[in-house]
């Protein structure tokens, strides 16, 4: 069987997340945090199914909080971030209708010693085996947030990821690109140096891909623009965008690159903030983006408004999920239609 992975706004089935349920997740907050996964939830529940994989133990807490029209399922969990432990579903390649599942090895982006993983390195299962797709298992350790794709086979991930000694130790970019390739249809693999400095720190994925650039359809990539000097990630994202500059696709088209600014803010409790737009998830007729009480939601609002015709913009405040290390992206992930 061939693979491709669908770009994120070709149609879907439904969205898949799981409830967060890790102490380190939910810290004295828990209610917040818990009300922030529903509000995601709840949010694109008005544009296409959701199914939320609830423990057993959370179950009526799960209830409290989310839209009755939101699907639950039990299943063993650490923790709520789905992007990450979930599989990624690829579709038959040449017009085949099999819908497959990518379950990718999880270790705690990379061993991390905060992070716990004795049922989330097996989350992945639990929609595999709902949806009926056709396992796909990969010995790469990797994450949903680790890659994004146009759905013409072109992918982008970052060397810190991807490369990364407590992921994939003995492992080149030829290997990571012969394993895309079979399981996810690759053709073009373009290599961003970095993630932002956040995300980098102790408490973070080690720079994951979507939270810096995504494309919104094929030759147009959202890039995360941090434009004042002060925040480190000002070099960060034009070291960047001088990457996605030079590149081509899987077409051999030059990127167009489309600014996406950071919000205003640049400091939190903890340092140096990696607030995205970038982070935000594509549904059936709408965009699930997030908001930081910014006065760049508004522009985000627009931007994305116009790279997504037709859809309707639904903003959440995600200030509490990056308090707790991701975004709107990083707690979905959707099973395209087959």
């Amino acid at each position: 069987m061939t693979w491709t992975m669908p770009a994120e706004w070709e149609p879907h089935e439904r969205a898949w997340m799981a409830w967060p349920s890790a102490d380190y997740t939910l810290g004295e907050r828990a209610d917040e945090a818990w009300g922030t996964w529903a509000a995601v939830a709840n949010a694109i529940v008005a544009f296409e199914p959701v199914t939320m994989i609830v423990p057993a133990h959370l179950k009526d807490v799960a209830d409290r909080f989310l839209d009755p029209a939101v699907d639950t399922v039990e299943g063993a969990l650490d923790d709520g971030w789905y992007r990450d432990i979930g599989p990624t579903f690829v579709l038959g390649a040449d017009g085949d209708a099999a819908l497959g599942a990518v379950n990718w090895q999880f270790n705690g982006w990379g061993a991390q010693d905060w992070a716990n993983w004795e049922h989330d390195q097996h989350a992945s299962l639990i929609a595999t085996g709902a949806s009926g797709a056709d396992a796909i298992d990969s010995p790469l350790v990797n994450e949903g947030g680790g890659i994004h794709t146009d759905g013409e086979g072109t992918f982008l991930v970052t060397r810190t990821v991807q490369l990364d000694p407590g992921r994939n130790p003995d492992l080149t970019e030829a290997d990571v690109e012969a394993e895309l390739a079979r399981t996810l249809g690759a053709r073009k693999v373009i290599w961003l140096p970095r993630g932002l400095t956040r995300d980098s720190d102790r408490f973070g994925t080690r720079g994951h891909v979507d939270i810096v650039a995504a494309f919104t359809r094929p030759g147009r990539v959202l890039l995360h623009d941090q434009q004042d000097p002060a925040h480190p990630d000002y070099e960060v994202t034009r070291q960047i965008r001088e990457t996605l500059e030079a590149a081509t696709d899987a077409q051999g088209r030059r990127l167009e690159v489309v600014s996406l600014p950071a919000p205003t803010v640049l400091r939190d409790d903890e340092g140096w903030v990696d607030y995205s737009y970038v982070n935000h998830y594509v549904a059936n007729g709408g965009v699930v983006l997030c908001a930081f009480d910014d006065p760049n939601d508004a522009v985000a609002r627009d931007i994305l408004a116009a790279e997504y015709p037709g859809r309707e913009i639904v903003q959440v405040d995600a200030r509490p999920l990056f308090a707790r290390g991701g975004g709107i992206h990083c707690i979905t992930q959707q099973q395209p239609r087959a």
